[in-house]
């Protein structure tokens, strides 16, 4: 998902992850991209919650592995 850099803090707090969610930032942008792994059955809650909080091209695809 993207995040402006204003956001970043309220959207990391909702997140679930292994250890923490990886966080790059975006091409001569104040925005940064932000991935994570969630269970699927927080999915359906968890993403009006992010969008609430600035989040915005939210791409959610399954995981086959982890390792």
């Amino acid at each position: 998902m993207n995040v402006p850099g204003e956001n970043l803090k309220d959207v990391v707090a909702v997140l679930p992850s292994l250890n923490a969610p990886t966080i790059a930032n975006l091409y001569n942008s104040d925005w940064l991209s932000v991935e994570t792994v969630v269970e699927e059955s927080q999915v359906r809650e968890l993403i009006p919650d992010l969008i609430k909080r600035g989040a915005q091209g939210i791409i959610e695809y399954p995981l086959n592995k982890l390792i």
